[in-house]
């Protein structure tokens, strides 16, 4: 890296900066925080545990912001003066190329973080995949984009857990659930959120011609229990059914999967992962919670679409990303035109360049 590069890229971290502190506002932020503090040391504060917590996390939020942005700062000052006193071809200059990488990779992952500043984007993710029409080809396609995901969340440290496992007849998997649990989970998988379209030479047919499969993703924020969702016993329906165990587990013998209809709705959520009823019921549960706050989220849309007198589909069912392994290779997401050539990268779990470039994107295409 020669001086005039690392010239241009302190002074684009300058610039990253400096947006960062328009955007976050450190004065107001830390006016907040201390307006958070003294509501805190009141002596009745606990009196509303829900409350109480939901401001203590607000404080906690707003002190880790202030911290990071300070922190990016710190380094940056740090670089710029070290770049001052550094020469090239020097191990000082190396040290110095080192700490650049590390600081714009700090500094990209918490401008996408500031950019998640909607109201469930801090939340776990649940994340649902489901086959289009097409049999053993689609459902292969699913357990595909299933393995992509548990990767993509391995590689962020997100824990990982499955609520509802449906195995494909031949191959793959019918309908698959997953829990995504770490910080912004929801934040970044809602970029998931659509149809994925595969095009392949297919393995399971015996001409080796070329397929077109699909696989739905759906994305929810899992919600916590300071959120209130009035689900009435009236209106809900509770099966429980034998499990059938899931990735070669063992068959459960005792009717543990739990299955719910919510009556007004119609949206029917199942869980078989654990061997309790209960637990199995509490998830089950909390997938129902996540889809009657987006059911009201979609209302919400359709509102200001109709005000907005927009003519867009935002329904979630619409194409948006295409992964071609045959005749050649690429992948490429239809609303932000970002593509790759590594496929293989891709279905191993690196998906930060596409969620990326969706965020970065803003609102327009949701």
């Amino acid at each position: 890296m020669e001086t005039y590069e690392v010239n241009k890229i302190l002074a684009g971290f300058k610039e990253t900066i400096d947006d960062l502190n328009r955007a976050l506002q450190p004065a107001k932020l830390e006016e907040q925080y201390k307006a958070l503090n003294l509501e805190m040391q009141k002596p009745d504060f606990w009196n509303d545990t829900k409350n109480a917590k939901k401001l203590t996390k607000e404080s906690t939020d707003i002190r880790s912001k202030l911290d990071q942005l300070q922190s990016l700062k710190n380094k940056y000052k740090n670089l710029e003066d070290w770049f001052q006193l550094s020469e090239e071809g020097t191990e000082e200059w190396v040290l110095l190329e080192a700490d650049i990488d590390v600081l714009q990779k700090e500094l990209k992952a918490f401008e996408i973080e500031t950019i998640l500043n909607g109201p469930y984007d801090s939340s776990n993710a649940i994340l649902e995949l489901h086959p289009g029409a097409g049999g053993t080809e689609s459902q292969d396609w699913c357990d595909m984009l299933f393995r992509m995901y548990s990767r993509y969340a391995q590689k962020k440290r997100y824990k990982v857990e499955i609520l509802d496992y449906q195995a494909g007849d031949e191959a793959g998997v019918k309908s698959v659930t997953m829990l995504i649990k770490g910080p912004y989970a929801y934040g970044y998988l809602k970029a998931e959120r659509g149809v994925h379209r595969l095009v392949r030479i297919s393995p399971f047919d015996s001409n080796a011609r070329r397929h077109t499969s699909f696989a739905s993703c759906d994305v929810l924020p899992e919600i916590n229990d300071e959120i209130d969702i009035d689900i009435r016993d009236e209106d809900i329906k509770i099966d429980v059914y034998r499990s059938g165990g899931a990735g070669g587990q063992s068959v459960n013998t005792t009717d543990s999967a739990v299955r719910i209809t919510h009556l007004p709705t119609g949206i029917v959520v199942t869980c078989q992962n654990e061997r309790s009823q209960l637990k199995n019921k509490e998830a089950a549960m909390s997938v129902l919670k996540a889809k009657l706050v987006q059911e009201e989220i979609k209302k919400q849309e359709e509102t200001l679409k109709n005000i907005q007198g927009e003519q867009k589909d935002i329904a979630w069912g619409s194409q948006i990303r295409s992964y071609v392994f045959h005749p050649y290779q690429m992948v490429k997401d239809h609303r932000t035109n970002y593509e790759v050539s590594q496929v293989d990268l891709v279905m191993d779990g690196d998906l930060d360049g596409f969620i990326n470039a969706y965020l970065k994107a803003g609102d327009d295409h949701e």
